[in-house]
Formats: structure tokens, sequence, C-alpha cells
């Protein structure tokens, strides 16, 4: 379970064309998961490219990964934890220098 949504969310991100290409330089999601009573509770540690809307891109990485781990184990989720361990810059940033 665990790995199919850490296959969603790298997928979540690779479908946003506002991010285009950036997923290419993020690291792997990590994904956990608590299965109880037909029901699942999933944790999602991450990177995001930046910039980037935050709240929005996070949003759909969780509905998305919610509704293709449902789809593809039956069972339902009852929450998808994100934690965005580090924002990677989307357009070589980090070798910019200020003068």
């Amino acid at each position: 379970m665990a790995r199919i949504a850490a296959r969603a969310a790298k997928e979540a991100l690779a479908e946003r064309p506002d991010i285009s290409g950036a997923p290419t330089r993020l690291a792997a999601p990590h994904a956990s998961a608590t299965v109880a009573s037909g029901s699942a509770r999933l944790g999602l540690n991450m990177e995001l490219p930046y910039p980037t809307d935050l709240a929005q891109a996070s949003c759909h990485v969780q509905r998305y990964v919610s509704e293709r781990v449902a789809l593809l184990t039956g069972l339902r989720v009852t929450e998808v934890t994100l934690a965005i361990e580090r924002l990677v810059p989307a357009d070589g940033l980090a070798s910019r220098r200020v003068q």
C-alpha cells in the first residue's frame, strides 16, 4: 500500500502543468500506510518544486493519492498526511547568484 501511495504522489506532481520538468529533479516520495477495518491512513514525505502554490499543490497531491490508492486497492482512504521535506528550485535558481 505504501509503495502505491508513493508512486501515486509522483504521478500527481508529473501531471501538473505549472511544474512541468520539476518532478525529474525531486527525490522519490516516501510513504507509510496504516490499514484497519477496510480503511487506510497514509503518510507522505516528499519534496515540492519552488516556486509553486504550496497549498494548491499539497491539496492536489492528497486528493490524487487518496483517489488512486482507493481505486487500486479497494480500500477507503480516510486520511492523507503530507510532510514537505524540502523545496527544490524548479528553474535552476540554486545555480544563480545575486550580485
